[in-house]
């Protein structure tokens, strides 16, 4: 890959890990809205309202892609120029630097866990009062229709969050590349792989023709 073709690669996969991220947390407000504040749901999630929150999670991925990008590629790499990984990661490129790139990203990384920390507190207050809702309901139907509506995003927000903590708390080790490539294919490919699927076990029609098909 070339040299501007692995910057790309990383401004947009950290563009789109970014932007999940958020929008996941949009979804989360969303769903808090729907299940406790049922009457004003058109006032509070209305297009406008969904429009702005939309551009705010892609605007943040896109402050956060670049932040990352710039930082990284604006170091002189000077160790080799083969990254030992099956895309451009960015602790394999910071490991050809010829400076402490570290310093350098401490700014960065304190902004980025900043937002993390910040939407993943946000997601877990709004399903404390969603679950607390929903256990009052009085109707059997309502709670199952509640549920079925906040599962699959929770079970993606898991997915998620597990598979990206643990690729994020992995130990550096030049001794264990394939535990490196397994820990990138695990939170790169595995959720992206799995979002679809998970929403599309509320499709009746898609449940219809798994069932036929076992």
């Amino acid at each position: 890959i070339s040299y501007q073709g692995c910057a790309a690669q990383v401004f947009f996969f950290v563009f789109m890990i970014g932007a999940e991220y958020f929008l996941l947390t949009v979804m989360a407000y969303n769903r808090y809205v729907a299940i406790c504040k049922p009457l004003h749901y058109g006032s509070l999630v209305g297009s406008r309202a969904c429009a702005q929150m939309a551009a705010a999670a892609w605007a943040s991925g896109f402050l956060n892609a670049v932040l990352h990008t710039a930082n990284t590629f604006s170091l002189p790499l000077c160790h080799s120029n083969a990254v030992d990984q099956f895309f451009c990661e960015i602790p394999h490129i910071l490991k050809l630097s010829c400076s402490d790139a570290y310093l350098r990203e401490v700014g960065i990384l304190v902004f980025s866990v900043s937002l993390v920390l910040g939407c993943f507190v946000f997601i877990v207050l709004s399903y404390v009062q969603i679950f607390r809702a929903v256990l009052r309901m009085p109707s059997e139907q309502g709670r199952h229709k509640a549920f079925s509506m906040c599962l699959p995003h929770l079970a993606v927000v898991s997915l998620f969050v597990s598979t990206v903590t643990s690729a994020s708390l992995k130990r550096p080790s030049n001794s264990f590349p394939s535990l490196d490539l397994v820990m990138s294919f695990l939170y790169s490919v595995v959720p992206a792989a799995l979002n679809p699927v998970i929403y599309s076990m509320r499709n009746q029609e898609v449940k219809h023709v798994i069932k036929k098909q076992f």
